[in-house]
This record gives structure tokens, C-alpha cells and sequence, in this order.
């Protein structure tokens, strides 16, 4: 029994916050967990930009409606739903991932809520759980799944690490740097080989 996670941001989807960062011109908000390991330590700094900014959720939910999936990632999705179980587990939001999930034919989602106020306003955010990425893997291989898992930033690591396999994909070169015990591809058709080759299946391509 064999199951794939996926990361979401800068695997399947554009990166929402850079996307956001560059319609609002304000290019701190450029900073992603690519950069920064520490997650809580982004989220805190993105929300003081919100505040900072006078920021609500509706401003970001109106430039995710304009964002698609990277070129070529419908169709990878549509063959791993083929040959396996998928799961995304991402540190999105449920109140980003909508139209972008809906493109993707709506597959299982693993994330995180956000908190706001009356007036809109992004006032804190709460994780599924602690280390949620890996504590998932944990879950599923307590399930006797065997696990691939692929993703392209530090917040994946722990992930890809708890995975029976793990693969780093559009990764940038800092975390291919740090973690070169993990094969690094850019290409799905490359992503899909490995998979194909780590299934104890025949996996067509």
C-alpha cells in the first residue's frame, strides 16, 4: 500500500505569498520557507506586515483567484491519482487554498486555519498541529502505508526525512546544499520516474 505527499507551494502551485508580495509591491513579504526554517518566526513577520500595511484576508484572497497551478502539475497530479493515494501537506491556509485546490481536481488537503477579526483583518494564525508535516507521515505509516513524499523547502525536510522515500523538487540551492541526502529534480516527468522507480509496482509512465 503505497501513498505519495506533496507539498503544495512551489511544487504544484505558485508561491501565494510571493505572488501576493509582488501585486502589492511590498517585497518583504517575498520571504519564504525557503529562507527562513523557522516558521513561526515567518508567519509572525508576515502578519506585522499585514498590520503594518493595513492588509486583510479578502486583499490576498483576490490575488490567489487569479493564480493557476505551474505549468504540467494538473497533469502529474492526474497520474499519481492514477497509480496512488495522494495527500498535500502544505502550511497553507483552508482560507487560500480553494480556487487553487479546485484547479488541481480537489485533491486531499492537509493544512492550517487563520484567525480574523471583524473587520477582515489577519490576526493569527493555528496550526493543525505541532511539526504537522511529519507527525502526518508518522500517522499514515501507523497505517502500514508506505510512503514517498516530495517537496522544495526547509519546512519540508522533516517530511521528506520521515518518508520511506523523499525527493526534493524546484528546490532552490540552499536546501539542496544542506540536504544532499535527498535526490533533487525539476522537471515532473524526472519527479515521476522516481517515484515510479521507488514503487515495489510496475508503474507506467
Amino acid at each position: 500500500m503505497e501513498l505519495v505527499c506533496l507539498d503544495l507551494e512551489g511544487v504544484l502551485i505558485p508561491e501565494i505569498w510571493i505572488a501576493f508580495a509582488e501585486k502589492t509591491g511590498i517585497e518583504a513579504l517575498k520571504k519564504t520557507t525557503r529562507d527562513e526554517p523557522d516558521y513561526d518566526v515567518l508567519m509572525q513577520y508576515r502578519l506585522q506586515i499585514l498590520r503594518d500595511n493595513n492588509l486583510k484576508l479578502s486583499d490576498i484572497q483576490d490575488v490567489i483567484a487569479t493564480l493557476e497551478p505551474l505549468p504540467g502539475a494538473k497533469a502529474f497530479v492526474d497520474w499519481l491519482n492514477e497509480n496512488f493515494q495522494v495527500i498535500i501537506l502544505s502550511d497553507t491556509f483552508y482560507e487560500f487554498s480553494a480556487p487553487l485546490m479546485k484547479q488541481l481536481g480537489w485533491p486531499t488537503l492537509f493544512c492550517h486555519r487563520l484567525e480574523t477579526d471583524t473587520d477582515g483583518m489577519v490576526v493569527n494564525y493555528h496550526l493543525r498541529q505541532k511539526d504537522p508535516k511529519r507527525a502526518s507521515i508518522k500517522a499514515l505509516h501507523s497505517l502500514n502505508y508506505t510512503i514517498f513524499a516530495a517537496g522544495d523547502s526547509y519546512n519540508d525536510t522533516t517530511m521528506l526525512s520521515e518518508a520511506d522515500v523523499g525527493f526534493l523538487f524546484h528546490a532552490p540551492a540552499n536546501v539542496k546544499a544542506e540536504f544532499p541526502q535527498f535526490q533533487a529534480v525539476d522537471e515532473y516527468d524526472d519527479l515521476k520516474r522516481l517515484i515510479a522507480n521507488a514503487s515495489s509496482r510496475d508503474i507506467k509512465l
